[in-house]
């Protein structure tokens, strides 16, 4: 096995949750979820000979994997032309860990209603993003970032109390 190919692995492997997270905000399927998953390490693989070392992996990676999932979301909106809301089995931070904790789970509910763009932005603040770095990732300034997620934790807050 190449260098390469063994470094890329590596990363892969040591940043998988990224994957896993933004695989399961975007597909309710299992199946789906496997084939975008699928499709996002496909594109990294693509794109590793032109990672640069200067950016963070992980930033790298959200992106990339982000811009597939919307990508196929979009793809797959189109096909049904009809809005299904994702089940409450949908998201999990990570695929080997379901959490009971009522709290989370309505917060996950709550999250996979909103729009594509803003459940990527809700994602990476949540993951400790600062606004720079989502910024760089979703292409969008730092002023638009800052108040687009004031806007979505304050429609987060008023769904969430009132449940």
């Amino acid at each position: 096995m190449s260098i390469e190919k063994e470094h890329f692995l590596s990363c892969i492997e040591s940043n998988k949750g990224i994957i896993y997270k933004v695989a399961n905000s975007y597909c309710k399927d299992v199946d789906d979820r496997e084939d975008l998953i699928q499709e996002i390490i496909l594109q990294l693989w693509k794109a590793y000979p032109s990672y640069n070392p200067a950016y963070k992996l992980s930033t790298w990676m959200y992106r990339i994997a982000l811009n597939v999932a919307i990508s196929a979301y979009r793809k797959a909106s189109k096909r049904s032309q009809i809005y299904q809301p994702l089940s409450e089995t949908a998201i999990y931070l990570e695929e080997d860990k379901i959490e009971s904790n009522e709290n989370r789970a309505l917060l996950q509910a709550l999250i996979r209603e909103l729009k594509e763009i803003d459940r990527a932005l809700i994602l990476l603040y949540l993951d400790g993003y600062l606004y720079p770095e989502i910024s760089k990732v979703l292409g969008l300034s730092e002023s638009n970032v800052a108040t687009k997620l004031s806007r979505i934790k304050q429609q987060l807050k008023q769904k969430f109390t009132a449940q």
